[in-house]
């Protein structure tokens, strides 16, 4: 029965906040000691995905990604790239298309159930030979595609796959949507839009024949959006049928490796559909922890190694749950 009783998590002082939390490491954070090489490869589709190296000559590799209209740059990234590094882990941050800096070939991009992409990183990795083990962790968006690929997958998953870490995943998508329509999660809402606008923007001016931003100031929510874009740009018949189709949470009782799912119960992104005790309690492979503070991507702490608990905890369970 694989689900955490008890978080050991305790926020810092003043920063039991979730918003306190969901920001300030978004907008303060600076992690230093980074450094990637970045790789470009080619999608069996005929566009690209750009990779972003952190190695220490392991073979342990640890695959993240980021969340919705993330990077590698992120400082949840970063600080989990230098955490794993610290703990004799290779890193491959995965931009998703059209984040990486540059806007991808094709017209479509990204989404939260987006798994084919994942697959071919792995695969890529798998046929290097350079690693014995394998770890994928991901955050928000990122972690849902991760759980659903693991489901997906099943015993058919690549055996260097050993365990995965998720953090502040949105498992019900069609909820957590309309979670952000909430008054207090206007200012996040109306930020990812227009982050989103650049990008269709940018995919506006490549291919006027294919798609449009005309009109685009009347999407007010992230329904809007997916009915609009998403949805038909990657072969969904609306918002509802990608949100039914993409949500993580009807894949996990088919995971099968150890996997550490982490949702704070004060996200104010996650509805309560996104904490899946039933399903945890079913699969001895899913571990659910739900500390009572952290935000979303947040759980900050304040130490001399500038160390959140959420890479502290996931390096612990990397290195203990083998499966």
């Amino acid at each position: 029965m694989p689900v955490v009783s008890r978080s050991n998590y305790t926020a810092p002082l003043l920063c039991s906040n979730p918003h306190v939390q969901t920001i300030i490491p978004t907008v303060f954070r600076k992690v230093r000691g980074v450094s990637y090489q970045r790789e470009r490869i080619a999608t069996p589709d005929g566009d690209f995905i750009d990779l972003d190296w952190a190695g220490v000559g392991s073979k342990r590799l640890a695959i993240l990604l980021h969340g919705l209209e993330g990077d590698s740059g992120r400082p949840y990234m970063m600080g989990m790239v230098r955490a794993l590094n610290r703990n004799d882990w290779d890193a491959l941050a995965i931009n998703f298309r059209g984040c990486s800096g540059e806007p991808n070939l094709k017209l479509r991009m990204y989404h939260s159930g987006e798994t084919e992409d994942l697959h071919t990183v792995i695969c890529h990795v798998a046929a290097s030979g350079m690693y014995d083990e394998l770890a994928l962790v991901g955050f928000s968006l990122g972690g849902n595609a991760i759980l659903k690929y693991l489901g997906e997958q099943g015993d058919r998953k690549s055996p260097l796959i050993k365990q995965a870490v998720t953090i502040s995943v949105p498992c019900d998508l069609k909820a957590c949507s309309v979670r952000l329509e909430e008054f207090r999660n206007r200012p996040y809402l109306r930020r990812f839009l227009r982050m989103l606008h650049e990008k269709i923007r940018v995919k506006a001016l490549m291919m006027p024949e294919s798609i449009s931003d005309i009109g685009y100031e009347r999407i007010r929510t992230l329904k809007d959006f997916d009915d609009r874009y998403t949805a038909p740009m990657h072969g969904f018949k609306d918002a509802d049928d990608y949100y039914e189709k993409a949500s993580c949470r009807q894949f996990l009782p088919t995971i099968s490796i150890p996997t550490l799912l982490i949702n704070a119960t004060d996200d104010p992104f996650l509805s309560a559909s996104c904490f899946p005790i039933e399903e945890a309690k079913s699969n001895i492979n899913l571990f659910l922890e739900i500390p009572e503070h952290g935000g979303h991507v947040g759980f900050m702490a304040f130490n001399n190694d500038g160390e959140y608990w959420s890479e502290t905890r996931a390096i612990v369970f990397l290195n203990t749950m083998v499966s």
